[in-house]
């Protein structure tokens, strides 16, 4: 049943994406993570205010998936899933930039936590594409290494993990305390499916040498985990990611991951968002003969 619900709540995902006229999890999911944050980071302790939210906010999403049966599992999958729409809106950022360079940092503010006021039309890009490989592992392979190894509680205790991680697991003023926990515990989550990420990607690309560029660029990213899908698309792109970012007013030099500085166009989106959907492809596939043999 688990791995019927699975595939069904793919196909929906890959024809219908985010339904935005229905309430979605994810988005209670963040209300519920922004009400604990401004009552309860300030004053002392904020570490271990942190980790008791972050902790309690898991444990209860998982006891929630606990009482779903199997059956609705379509569901889950359905709305844990982001593939489609990420995808979607990736495009659209390279339209939009294609038209004009203000209507570009406009649209791929939508997916990206920097600040993108003063972005050229090469870090709009830029920007898109990182943000396409990094949660392809966040958004669509995880999710789905974690339903496949613990179930609809797996699925639903990582993308609470994964949101945590998005609002709160900063290293700024504001939530270096307070959410640190958050944050390593997302880095513990990931850390197997951003690796499989990678793999999927280079295996989809049909080009096995990259696993080397991988192996060699994958470490030098600021995130223990993020470096490894974005090095993958890097060395099929034969481009270069990374470099200074400002978040909330604070600039971050992230390292660059690959060499060739070269222009990016709507060929490489193209052929970004075709690996990506080739790895998801794939890693679906897994998931389901994992789920029939365990």
């Amino acid at each position: 049943m688990l791995s019927l619900s699975l595939i069904i709540g793919w196909l929906m995902d890959l024809v219908f994406g985010d339904p935005s006229g229905l309430p979605h999890p994810i988005v209670a999911f963040g209300k519920m993570i922004s009400f604990c944050e401004h009552r309860l980071n300030n004053g002392k302790h904020r570490k271990m205010k942190g980790a008791v939210v972050a902790v309690g906010l898991i444990l209860l999403v998982a006891a929630i998936g606990m009482i779903i049966p199997d059956w609705l599992g379509f569901i889950v999958v359905f709305f844990c899933l982001a593939g489609t729409t990420l995808i979607r809106e990736v495009r659209q950022v390279f339209i939009a930039v294609d038209r004009s360079l203000d209507e570009g940092r406009t649209q791929v503010a939508r997916i990206v936590g920097r600040d993108t006021s003063e972005l050229s039309a090469q870090e709009v890009r830029t920007a898109a594409l990182e943000t396409l490989a990094e949660n392809l592992s966040d958004g669509v392979i995880a999710p789905l290494f974690w339903y496949a190894l613990l179930g609809i509680p797996g699925m639903l205790a990582y993308k609470m993990i994964n949101t945590l991680d998005s609002m709160i697991g900063y290293r700024t003023e504001r939530y270096r305390d307070f959410g640190c926990f958050a944050a390593r515990i997302d880095d513990v989550a990931n850390y197997i499916p951003a690796r499989l990420t990678a793999a999927l990607m280079v295996i989809a690309s049909g080009k096995m040498s990259l696993f080397g560029f991988v192996c060699k660029y994958g470490s030098r990213h600021a995130s223990p985990n993020s470096g490894y899908p974005e090095a993958a698309l890097a060395g099929i792109l034969n481009c270069r990611f990374g470099g200074p970012h400002y978040y909330f007013g604070e600039i971050f030099d992230k390292p660059y991951i690959g060499e060739n500085e070269r222009p990016l166009t709507t060929a490489d989106m193209k052929v970004s968002i075709r690996i990506n959907r080739m790895a998801e492809v794939l890693m679906v596939a897994l998931s389901v003969a994992f789920l029939l043999i365990k």
